[in-house]
């Protein structure tokens, strides 16, 4: 069995060594324990040291997570010769109460409804090679003054008189580069320029990949603002348009915009790749257009599925500040995007996130972090364990350091060491015990 307690010691600059200590015994216990993640659940597992009072010590420390994501990664999960992308993406976390830091309403997309939760936002480290995602920056969304005063009933105001026609006397263009950034895109953007002082050019970073939530021209802006590009999806409905392509040089007034896109009829100049499968026809066309409220011209990728025998017709835009990037590449940087979710999910199911009961902002910044840590621990933990193990999941490894740990506790109370055949039966009995895949045979105590 791996040992924790080495696999932090990257961390040591950062932590001293009590806080190391505790950080162990509260991933050990996280490890083997099958209830609920809350600080009364970790110190029931944590063992000798490891008393409620501890874990509230630890929970109560102000520590750098940032720098611990990022050690961690660069010394067990980062890889050479692998592409990174990085991803963004806000997780919901419901809370009944109302005296934990930052309880608001936010939207939640399992529920689609606002529901009484917390929210974070949530940067990772995509692999591209790898097709995993590594959480390396979470940081809590505190809804700002402006924000809440929105959802409050709107008065009515007096209709204002409608203006005629044409544009109004004396208005200029305005420059849509120069944007007023919203607080999630600013807190966004503190966030990346956070994770570059950290990455320093260790891993080079050119995209952002996000969902369709961003698909607007401020996004845009920001992102381009870090030196990044964007990768996201437009509204199904938008208006493009194709750059107007003969322009008089006679006129004072030069014409930017052509014809307006009609996805019912795309031109098939831009059809890049056409397959049927399964009875269903899949067409991918990409192009460079124009939108009216992007400051920028647009690398589109429009994806578009018909089911032949049903004349059903849909379709889905994605689309790049990169005008040079390929639509195989944009289409599978926008698949990855998702490999974020299953890092939510993790957190959620075995790590906590969705558990913990703490109030204070040190408190909640520490039990959100330390999930997210989890996750990208156990992607660690399980590279080695499906060495002799293939196909194992979380649920498994979890299986296995519970089952450690029955035997631990048993050879305390026992006379005797017993001998090591019938130490390895034991131990290949106990640690079987909830697991989805079988044990393999490889597998003995250390």
């Amino acid at each position: 069995m791996p040992d924790i307690l080495s696999l932090l010691q990257c961390l040591l600059p950062q932590i001293n060594a009590t806080t190391m200590r505790q950080l162990n015994q509260i991933i050990l216990a996280m490890l083997a324990l099958s209830g609920r993640v809350t600080m009364l659940g970790i110190a029931r597992w944590a063992g000798d040291g490891g008393s409620y009072r501890t874990m509230g010590r630890f929970f109560s420390t102000v520590i750098p997570w940032a720098t611990l994501f990022w050690l961690f990664f660069r010394q067990h999960l980062w890889r050479k010769n692998d592409v990174y992308l990085l991803a963004g993406d806000e997780v919901v976390v419901s809370k009944s109460g109302k005296q934990t830091y930052g309880v608001d309403r936010f939207f939640s997309s399992l529920a689609s409804k606002p529901i009484n939760g917390l929210s974070f936002f949530v940067l990772s480290l995509v692999s591209v090679e790898g097709r995993q995602s590594f959480p390396i920056g979470i940081e809590q969304v505190i809804k700002s003054d402006a924000q809440i005063n929105n959802t409050l009933p709107i008065k009515k105001v007096k209709a204002k008189e409608k203006r005629g026609r044409g544009r109004p006397k004396g208005s200029k263009n305005k420059n849509k580069t120069e944007v007023i950034l919203t607080s999630e895109l600013l807190l966004i953007k503190k966030r990346i320029n956070s994770l570059f002082e950290l990455v320093a050019n260790f891993i080079p970073l050119t995209y952002l990949v996000v969902d369709g939530h961003f698909g607007n021209n401020n996004a845009l802006q920001m992102v381009r603002q870090v030196n990044l590009h964007i990768i996201s999806k437009l509204r199904h409905d938008s208006s493009l348009y194709i750059p107007y392509e003969n322009p008089d040089s006679n006129k004072r007034s030069r014409r930017k915009y052509g014809e307006k896109l009609d996805y019912r009829n795309l031109p098939e100049k831009y059809l890049c790749k056409s397959d049927i499968e399964d009875g269903i026809q899949t067409d991918i066309y990409q192009a460079t257009l124009l939108h009216k409220e992007f400051a920028q011209s647009l690398n589109v990728v429009i994806l578009v599925k018909t089911n032949l025998k049903a004349n059903i017709r849909s379709h889905v835009i994605l689309f790049s500040s990169d005008l040079d990037l390929t639509a195989d590449r944009i289409i599978d940087y926008y698949k990855l995007r998702f490999q974020i979710e299953f890092n939510f999910r993790d957190a959620k199911q075995f790590w906590g996130l969705e558990d913990f009961m703490n109030l204070s902002q040190t408190a909640v910044t520490n039990a959100a972090n330390i999930a997210f840590f989890m996750v990208n621990l156990s992607h660690h933990l399980l590279a080695d364990f499906r060495k002799h193990n293939p196909g194992s999941g979380i649920i498994d490894l979890k299986a296995y350091y519970r089952g450690f740990r029955y035997v631990h506790e048993m050879l305390k109370i026992l006379p005797q060491k017993p001998e090591p055949i019938l130490l390895a039966q034991i131990f290949a009995k106990l640690t079987s015990l909830g697991r989805i895949h079988p044990l393999s045979t490889g597998v003995e105590p250390s």
